[in-house]
């Protein structure tokens, strides 16, 4: 996917010593005590990077669907809810995420974990062990939000009544002192873990879900521990109606204008984005993760990707979580987002190519997660972090451009192997971290009930549906002058 290669296949071999590649040519010679994988007939590729999920919502794939992002929220998350998921299935859950992914090829995840309104290092210390003994590389952050729901929904106070209100204050907020505190002790505790394969990295929720300190003091510890700042932005109209309400701007000039738009800034979904908004992001040498799946599911919009290229942005690609968009499979996301934005009387020529989305997912996905320099693409120095396919399969007969049928054909059926930091993760299927039929074993006896529980907050979160669904009228007729 870069140097000296780039975008086309070669015939080669590949030695892997120390956790990285150690050299790639024609012949190399076999060191003593190495192990050799036949390799004819198999395409050899960096492993699949998952810019943008969440493992909190591992648990609820195929739960929901017709609904938008402000009505999905009430039930995915549930603004009323009992106690934080118990450690053993907050452990599951996150392993589980883990192991999908890594058998549909991804080795890079960046997960946005959320633990309703806690910040805990205990909790926290749980999901970087389900990382770790799954063996996948990630960034794992512990997002914050700290302005109340309804001050940060358009129209919240009109639409929502007295009684309704008094039920969404969460009592005092999170201060960005108290945060910066959490977040420093977990990057003493977690950051670098396993040989650098474990991360933590910053995420303030949305910006109009932060106050202007608790964003300013994200962006610092960003810079501080050169990780991202991972936020969502700008992902329905709803949003971009509360940045022109509460800012008087879009939500991307009030972080350009507090200073935290720079290369640390990755920007999850950035859908309603004005042609000025693409051009400051390009100046600013930020990122963005594009989640096409979810964005449909969710009817939020189609990002203006081609324009964001064109101003020089990096482009990752995202699973968001699995009730969102209910599966881990990266290759569906290069499908879809190659393809959806073939629509609108755009010219051919603006359309994307299978290339441009499989550096998506790889090589740029990587530098959404400032892990460029480490993974993304098979070069000798960086992680050896790939996946093999089997070329003799149903999504390459007839073959006639590997790249392309990467990007149409295939859906993850073809990998036989996959690596990460040169430990064999998954190899036919079977993963070699985990014993999968132990975890759905346990899953099956633990699970029933807590769906049963989380039912009867779902329940008791419908009381506020029919004034989101009111916010999202209103917003619908205030005009905005752009349209996605």
């Amino acid at each position: 996917m870069t140097r000296p290669h780039g975008e086309r296949p070669v015939r080669a071999d590949v030695l892997l010593q120390g956790g990285r590649i150690a050299a790639i040519g024609i012949g190399l010679a076999v060191p003593d005590a190495c192990e050799v994988i036949a390799g004819h007939g198999k395409l050899l590729m960096p492993g699949l990077v998952n810019a943008h999920t969440h493992s909190s919502e591992t648990f609820f794939k195929g739960r929901y669907e017709q609904m938008p992002l402000e009505t999905w929220l009430l039930y995915a998350y549930t603004y009323i809810s009992g106690a934080p998921i118990p450690d053993r299935l907050l452990y599951l859950r996150t392993l589980l995420l883990a192991m999908q992914s890594l058998k549909n090829g991804v080795t890079t995840l960046c997960d946005d974990f959320f633990d309703p309104m806690a910040h805990s290092t205990e909790r926290l210390g749980i999901v970087f062990q389900a990382y770790r003994d799954a063996g996948i590389r990630v960034n794992v952050s512990s997002a914050v939000l700290n302005r109340p729901v309804l001050d940060s929904t358009p129209f919240g106070h009109e639409i929502f009544p007295e009684h309704l209100r008094s039920q969404l204050s969460f009592g005092a907020p999170t201060t960005a002192t108290d945060y910066t505190a959490y977040c420093q002790e977990a990057f003493r505790q977690f950051h670098g873990q396993a040989d650098g394969r474990l991360r933590f990295a910053i995420t303030p929720s949305a910006p109009q879900r932060c106050t202007t300190d608790m964003l300013q003091a994200c962006h610092a510890l960003a810079v501080q521990h050169g990780v991202p700042l991972h936020t969502h932005l700008l992902e329905t109209r709803v949003q971009a109606v509360a940045g022109q309400m509460f800012y008087g701007k879009t939500l991307l000039a009030h972080m350009h204008d507090i200073g935290i738009l720079d290369r640390h800034t990755t920007l999850a979904h950035a859908i309603w984005i004005t042609d000025e908004d693409i051009a400051q992001m390009g100046r600013a040498g930020c990122s963005v993760v594009h989640n096409p799946l979810s964005n449909l599911k969710l009817g939020s919009g189609l990002a203006p990707i081609r324009k964001l290229l064109d101003a020089g942005v990096a482009i990752g690609l995202g699973t968001d979580g699995l009730s969102s968009n209910d599966s881990a499979r990266v290759f569906d996301l290069i499908r879809f987002a190659t393809l959806m934005h073939n629509t609108g009387g755009t010219l051919p020529a603006q359309w994307l190519s299978a290339i441009e989305t499989l550096r998506m997912a790889t090589i740029d996905g990587a530098r959404t997660a400032m892990l460029d320099d480490v993974t993304g693409s098979l070069e000798i120095g960086k992680a050896a972090d790939l996946v093999m396919l089997d070329l003799d399969n149903d999504n390459f007969r007839p073959r006639n451009d590997i790249v392309r049928q990467l990007a149409y054909c295939e859906n993850g059926s073809s990998i036989e192997l996959v690596v990460v930091a040169g430990n064999i993760v998954c190899r036919d299927g079977q993963l070699a971290t985990v014993r999968e039929q132990d975890v759905w074993g346990e899953l099956n006896q633990l699970l029933p009930a807590y769906l049963e529980d989380h039912g009867r907050w779902e329940v008791a979160n419908r009381v506020f549906e029919p004034c989101f669904s009111e916010v999202v009228r209103r917003c619908k007729e205030t005009e905005i002058g752009l349209q996605r």
